[in-house]
């Protein structure tokens, strides 16, 4: 790829970018890094969480993305009686005129470009289970066929956190599928006067379509093409580790409040989410601020606290920004030119 080509698509990228989060801003008020999150998972083909109390507009924020793409949606409401094949579908049997009978697969609704898992927390974990092989293969095995899912696939979840009874919280290895934990907060009062006005109007805005599912598809090529110097994997990888209590690198608070830390896998997320944030804004390399900016989302769900830390008011957010702040930056190695050796006089013959 040419130099002035890869700038001039980067250029194109940050535009897009823009017109996608203008496009929402028309029906979705404020939230502004919650939807620049869920816009660099779904651009570097990650899962994202999201986490808030009802009515702050996690199901409109997703359904409206949908609808400014070309992209299939498909919602499923999580309840207590939902079972696996409700998600990923089944064999029926059918008749055929002959009268011989033979299973025919019926797709469920995880067969879409965008999934939205609605109160994921609120079916049992042989239900939640059924998402696992879908979000990281992209594939859903029935019987003893295996069925590939659409590309592009994206499972956005939501999941209230205040609520406790008849919930099942998901498991860790279902949490670490997830690229981000979004953290929906409440809207400041400009916001909520807007919200209240534009929700109570007479006529609602219409979403155009600004991005297809091809685009889409090349945007995610984009974001790959980009590249991360040893210097960024360095950082990354002592900030993963870090957040390991028993790693030779743990600071004393990750050694007293955390019980297990985040595995490689954030690593990787810390990665992909900081070559998203960096292609967003029509930049061509990755910088430790883009790893830094990453650094919540991408290990917030994957940090365990211990009692410990509860007792002193202590979250995994307040963690990771304590390492942040602990984790130096890696060392950049001096250049020295060489030099050649000094011949004394009368050695040149010998």
């Amino acid at each position: 790829m040419a130099k002035e080509s890869y700038a001039t698509l980067l250029e194109q990228f940050a535009k897009s970018r823009q017109l996608i989060l203008e496009e929402l801003g028309r029906r979705v008020v404020g939230q502004r890094d919650v939807v620049e999150q869920m816009l660099a998972a779904v651009l570097t083909r990650g899962h994202c969480l999201l986490v808030g109390v009802p009515g702050l507009a996690k199901t409109l924020m997703v359904s409206t993305l949908a609808q400014i793409t070309s992209c299939t949606f498909k919602r499923i409401q999580f309840t207590p009686d939902l079972m696996p094949s409700d998600i990923t579908g089944t064999n029926v049997i059918d008749e055929l005129p002959d009268g011989r009978r033979e299973f025919r697969f019926v797709p469920g609704p995880v067969f879409a470009n965008i999934v939205l898992a609605d109160e994921i927390n609120r079916t049992p974990p042989k239900t939640q289970a059924a998402m696992l092989q879908a979000m990281q293969e992209r594939q859903v095995t029935v019987g003893t066929t295996t069925h590939d899912l659409p590309n592009p696939f994206f499972v956005i979840a939501t999941q209230n956190p205040i609520e406790q009874e008849g919930t099942y919280p998901l498991p860790e290895a279902q949490l670490d599928r997830f690229m981000f934990s979004i953290w929906v907060d409440y809207p400041s009062l400009d916001e909520e006067m807007r919200i209240l006005s534009q929700t109570t109007a007479a006529e609602q805005p219409t979403m155009r379509t600004i991005l297809s599912d091809r685009q889409l598809l090349n945007m995610q090529k984009l974001i790959a093409a980009i590249p991360t110097t040893e210097y960024i994997i360095d950082y990354a990888a002592r900030l993963t580790r870090a957040s390991r209590p028993a790693d030779r690198t743990a600071t004393d608070f990750v050694k007293k409040f955390v019980d297990w830390g985040a595995g490689p896998r954030a690593g990787q997320y810390l990665l992909w989410a900081g070559k998203a944030f960096t292609a967003m804004e029509g930049r061509s390399a990755v910088s430790l601020d883009d790893i830094r900016k990453a650094a919540v989302p991408v290990m917030r769900h994957r940090l365990a606290c211990n009692f410990a830390a509860q007792a002193e008011g202590l979250d995994s957010v307040k963690i990771i920004r304590k390492l942040i702040e602990a984790v130096p930056e890696p060392s950049i190695p001096k250049y020295e030119p060489k030099t050649a050796p000094r011949v004394e006089p009368g050695e040149e013959g010998e």
